[in-house]
């Protein structure tokens, strides 16, 4: 079983490949709060300790760089466990409602019901609702939060993403998340 501190420690450093691929300055801050929030909250002690494990285990290696100074990396097998702790603990930010409604559509073959199942439960578990058999619908922004899902099955061929300024059954979906 991986301590909590080790998963912190992970997501930590997770977190840096997470601020390069922000696009916007909005979500780089995001990245940035959310990071010095959950740094303040490491015993020191404790931090070292599992950084010596975490080595010993080869989930992070070290890099020097040419000033002479260390960086710490993740390696491949702590990128996985990484993406292993974010799934499991993935949420979708509820901010005010923009008025559009995102969708999520698939249509995914047998021989890949494990990724297709794993994806309806995730979806679920996010708070999507069920139009239709793999037709979802969510009011709120989750465009990284579904994309990261499809590539982590690897699924993106059999998925799509759209967003509906307007929807003939909007004012149940409303009562559903509600939005009224």
């Amino acid at each position: 079983m991986t301590s909590t501190i080790k998963k912190k420690i992970l997501l930590l450093l997770f977190s840096g490949l997470e601020f390069s691929y922000s696009y916007t300055p909005n979500r780089q801050w995001r990245v940035l709060k959310n990071l010095s929030r959950k740094w303040k909250e490491i015993n020191k002690k404790e931090l070292t300790k599992e950084i010596a494990n975490l080595y010993k285990s080869k989930m992070i290696g070290r890099k020097e760089n040419s000033d002479g100074s260390i960086t710490i990396v993740l390696t491949e097998k702590g990128k996985l466990n990484t993406l292993n702790y974010y799934f499991e603990s993935m949420k979708i930010k509820k901010e005010n409602w923009d008025g559009k409604w995102r969708i999520v559509s698939f249509d995914i073959p047998e021989k890949k019901r494990r990724g297709r199942d794993a994806l309806r439960k995730k979806i679920k578990e996010l708070g999507f609702c069920e139009l239709q058999e793999s037709l979802w619908v969510y009011p709120y922004e989750c465009k990284n939060e579904i994309d990261f899902i499809i590539e982590y099955f690897n699924l993106r061929k059999y998925v799509r993403f759209a967003i509906l300024n307007y929807i003939d059954n909007e004012l149940h979906l409303k009562e559903i998340f509600k939005l009224i």
